[in-house]
């Protein structure tokens, strides 16, 4: 596959600031996984994500240079309000198994927690230990007052992820032809 020019590898100076700024972003793990900052390189698994079938549930299938798009605005936002996507990388190999996202996209009424993972890694807990460290982060790092998940009606994998993460359906309430699936914030004593 040919790259497009916007999608080369930074170099030279370009290359040492985009090190920089991804090691200030927070790197996660679980058990088996590592959430840690979007690469140039992860784009092309993201691509695959969002203008194949499973797009469907992503407002797609995209197109590649809308994957660019959304790839952008996604990877933007850890600048502009401190989250943003994630790569789920495998601890031991380094593939890249899908992404996580804490992000309040255009027109989303209330941030969101996001998932989007390979069918290779479906099935495997991947979703669910990735998912639930960024969850914490929403409550426990930034102090989030909300989370919600949007999830198509039909796509019965993440709403079940969603249920074992503690989401429970917001009974009428639909966005962009979503159901909102929303997180209770959990309670602290002092």
């Amino acid at each position: 596959m040919t790259l497009q020019p916007w999608e080369q590898p930074p170099a030279g100076q370009a290359a040492v600031a985009v090190e920089r700024i991804a090691q200030s972003l927070p790197r996660i793990a679980s058990d088996r996984c590592i959430l840690r900052g979007p690469y140039m390189e992860d784009f092309n698994v993201f691509a695959e994500l969002v203008t194949s079938d499973r797009g469907r549930y992503v407002s797609g299938p995209l197109t590649r240079e809308g994957a660019w798009d959304d790839f952008i605005q996604l990877t933007a936002s850890w600048i502009l309000r401190g989250c943003g996507l994630w790569t789920g990388e495998h601890q031991d190999d380094k593939r890249v198994l899908g992404f996580v996202l804490l992000g309040h996209e255009t027109g989303d009424p209330e941030p969101e927690l996001g998932f989007l993972f390979s069918e290779e890694a479906e099935g495997e807990g991947y979703a669910f230990e990735a998912s639930e460290k960024a969850r914490n982060n929403a409550w426990n790092a930034l102090s989030f007052e909300t989370l919600v998940s949007y999830i198509d009606p039909d796509n019965a994998r993440a709403i079940a992820l969603a249920k074992r993460l503690g989401a429970e359906k917001d009974a009428g309430a639909m966005h962009d032809g979503c159901e909102i699936w929303r997180y209770a914030r959990p309670e602290y004593e002092l």
